[in-house]
């Protein structure tokens, strides 16, 4: 049996994914209205990941004998004046979601669960992933971004972004 605010942290992880996929779904909705398919698919993909991490979180609870409690997702709420602000806020996302992930892995730590911190060994790493992805799109943007032409390259790389679902075994 996980220790009691453990398993809130990780049940609350569930709603944080599910909204990280609306932020991601928001964006790719943003690129999408600016004529910037490969952006949307790029985003698009990300929400997939952030759906399936949440569901990894479900099925570890559930695999634990907790009970899920599901709770509203919060509208994203951001509007953009720029095609950078949205990976912007991508990143900041990701640093968030990674402060998200210490929280729950230092609670594990010290209450000795270390099936959990286990658990989350492959998120802490994921995330490392997360932050340097959004770094480097956000670079490539500054670099390409202001000419037609390179925008156009990197909007074709983004759309070349296939899902692979995680292999995690919990």
């Amino acid at each position: 049996m996980l220790e009691k605010k453990v398993a809130e942290l990780l049940n609350q992880q569930i709603n944080k994914e599910f909204y990280s996929a609306y932020l991601y779904l928001d964006f790719a909705n943003y690129y999408e209205a600016n004529g910037l398919q490969g952006f949307a698919n790029w985003y698009q993909v990300q929400a997939q990941e952030e759906r399936d991490h949440a569901m990894l979180f479900y099925q570890y609870l559930h695999n634990n004998s907790e009970a899920v409690t599901l709770e509203a997702i919060d509208k994203p709420d951001k509007t953009f004046d720029s095609l950078l602000e949205p990976l912007q806020e991508g990143l900041a996302h990701e640093q968030y979601v990674t402060s998200l992930i210490h929280e729950i892995y230092a609670q594990a730590s010290s209450a000795h669960d270390f099936r959990t911190t286990q658990f989350l060994d492959w998120f802490v790493k994921e995330q490392g992933e997360e932050e340097k992805n959004a770094d480097d799109l956000i670079t490539k943007m500054k670099l390409f971004g202001s000419d037609p032409k390179g925008l156009y390259m990197l909007d074709a790389e983004l759309a070349a972004r296939t899902y692979a679902a995680p292999s995690l075994v919990l």
